[in-house]
């Protein structure tokens, strides 16, 4: 889990953590991953990205729609961590209790 401040870019956070991600077939982002640098490092890891591209982007990049479409399940899976009132408004201003209280939520959530 890696904790970083509201109005920052996904592809900014996602460059925090590029050095940790996991051997991987393939990574579903959503439109705010789509970065050619953050493309061709997943490229460079042997990572197949699944990255719609923005619509503001000049040059569209196909990705693959069927496998986009599992995505779902990383969205539920946001959507029952903020079924947790503590988490969903963020009672806890301190980030370190915050992200404690995500990882008890998500440790709950993963046992039931």
């Amino acid at each position: 889990m890696f904790l970083s401040a509201g109005q920052t870019s996904d592809y900014i956070g996602a460059r925090a953590l590029l050095s940790s991600i996991p051997q991987a077939g393939a990574l579903l982002g959503d439109r705010g991953y789509d970065a050619d640098w953050f493309r061709n490092a997943l490229i460079g890891m042997g990572i197949s990205p699944c990255i719609p591209s923005r619509r503001g982007r000049k040059v569209q990049i196909a990705h693959d729609a069927n496998l986009y479409r599992l995505r779902h399940r990383i969205e539920n899976m946001f959507a029952r961590l903020k079924d947790w009132r503590r988490i969903a408004t963020r009672y806890d201003r301190c980030p370190i209790l915050f992200l404690s209280a995500c990882a008890l939520a998500a440790t709950v959530i993963y046992w039931l």
